[in-house]
C-alpha cells in the first residue's frame, strides 16, 4: 500500500487515494470541499504544547517523536489509530494531510511509518511487543 504525506494546502491529486486530515483543526482559508477528504482523525494530532515544544526544537525530532508516541496511547487516540489502520487495509493508496511546512518531519510522516510497519509505538501491546520481549532460558538445577 502506498502512502503519502503531504500538506493540507497542496491540492488533491489522482494517486493520492483516500485522503485524511490529522490535525486538530482546518486549516484555514480553504473550503472543506476542496480538501476531498475521506476522514478528518483530529485525535491524532499531536497536542498543542508538544506542537509549540517542537516549532521551538526542530533539531530535537527523535524526542518529539518518542513524546508523540506517547500521546498515542491514550484512549482516544489509540481508537483513531485503530480506524486509520481500517482505513489504510481498505483504500489501495492513502494520503496523511497535515499543516507542517516539513511535511516528512511531522506527526503524519510517524504515523505513515507505523501504517507501514517501519516503526512501532514504544509502549504498544500487541504481538509485536510480544515478540521483543526477551523471554530467559530457566537455570539448570
Amino acid at each position: 500500500m502506498a502512502i503519502l504525506v503531504k500538506n493540507a494546502r497542496v491540492a488533491a491529486s489522482p494517486e493520492d487515494g483516500a485522503r485524511v486530515l490529522v490535525e486538530r483543526r482546518k486549516p484555514g482559508g480553504i473550503r472543506s470541499e476542496s480538501l476531498e477528504l475521506r476522514a478528518w482523525l483530529a485525535a491524532l494530532a499531536p497536542s498543542d504544547p508538544l506542537r509549540r515544544w517542537f516549532e521551538e526544537r526542530p533539531r530535537q525530532w527523535p524526542l518529539f517523536r518518542r513524546r508523540y508516541l506517547a500521546e498515542l496511547c491514550t484512549e482516544e487516540a489509540a481508537a483513531a489509530l485503530g480506524m486509520l489502520h481500517e482505513l489504510a487495509a481498505s483504500e489501495s493508496s492513502m494520503t496523511l494531510l497535515t499543516l507542517a511546512g516539513e511535511p516528512e518531519r511531522s506527526h503524519a510522516a510517524i504515523l505513515r511509518d507505523l501504517l507501514q510497519g517501519t516503526r512501532k509505538p514504544p509502549s504498544s501491546t500487541g504481538p509485536a511487543r510480544a515478540a521483543g520481549v526477551r523471554v530467559r532460558a530457566p537455570r539448570p538445577r
